[in-house]
């Protein structure tokens, strides 16, 4: 084997570059289901997902957003940490909860202060994650994809992912664990989707 047969080998052994997804969940609870979705797709991924890494994003510390407290362009510093990470992200992965037919307000709080200039929204691939009762969160998704809009945020249409959380069988434990195997085969694919969907938005791949 001659030296370009090596360099055409080595070429196509190397691994495709790894998607790091900041992970934000819109519950404060510490045991709220949210947080269970996120700690779940933390594990899928880790377990058995190869390429993509999952960081959860803490969104409680962050103040009202008050452009009172934004002086000569910078932001406070635990603001500046956040929009940091979203920034550093690949991709985003949002476990929306539904309140009042809407998205949180922790959540609101943190879309506002990381779409202040520069936007550190602009142009990631997302996906949304939900839980409740009834239509399992979803209408919080819809007027999350609204937003996306205005943020120049690129969700992923399908599969859509969102559990009813009190209809048998059982689906979460009361400390918020994910135990429901359909649900997490349905993440899953939903994390694999999200992966694809950035290669490709960002690799062209």
């Amino acid at each position: 084997m001659d030296s370009a047969d090596d360099e055409v080998e080595e070429f196509s052994a190397v691994a495709p570059p790894v998607i790091k997804i900041a992970a934000i969940c819109g519950s404060l609870r510490k045991a709220s289901f949210h947080r269970g979705l996120v700690r779940s797709a933390i594990e899928i991924c880790n377990e058995s997902i190869e390429g993509m890494q999952i960081e959860y994003v803490e969104i409680e510390p962050l103040p009202f957003i008050n452009t009172d407290l934004e002086v000569n362009g910078t932001y406070p510093p635990v603001v500046e940490a956040f929009r940091k990470k979203i920034l550093e992200a690949d991709s985003v992965l949002f476990a929306s909860p539904e309140y009042n037919y809407s998205v949180s307000p922790p959540l609101k709080n943190a879309i506002d202060w990381a779409s202040r200039p520069p936007n550190v929204w602009a142009d990631k691939p997302a996906a949304i994650i939900s839980t409740g009762g009834g239509f399992g969160g979803g209408r919080s998704q819809y007027h999350l994809r609204q937003i996306g809009v205005y943020i120049d945020l690129h969700f992923i249409n399908k599969p859509e992912f969102w559990v009813n959380a009190f209809q048998p069988p059982k689906k979460f434990e009361s400390d918020g664990t994910l135990i429901d195997l359909e649900s997490k085969e349905r993440l899953k694919q939903l994390l694999e989707s999200l992966q694809a969907f950035t290669l490709r938005l960002k690799y062209g791949k």
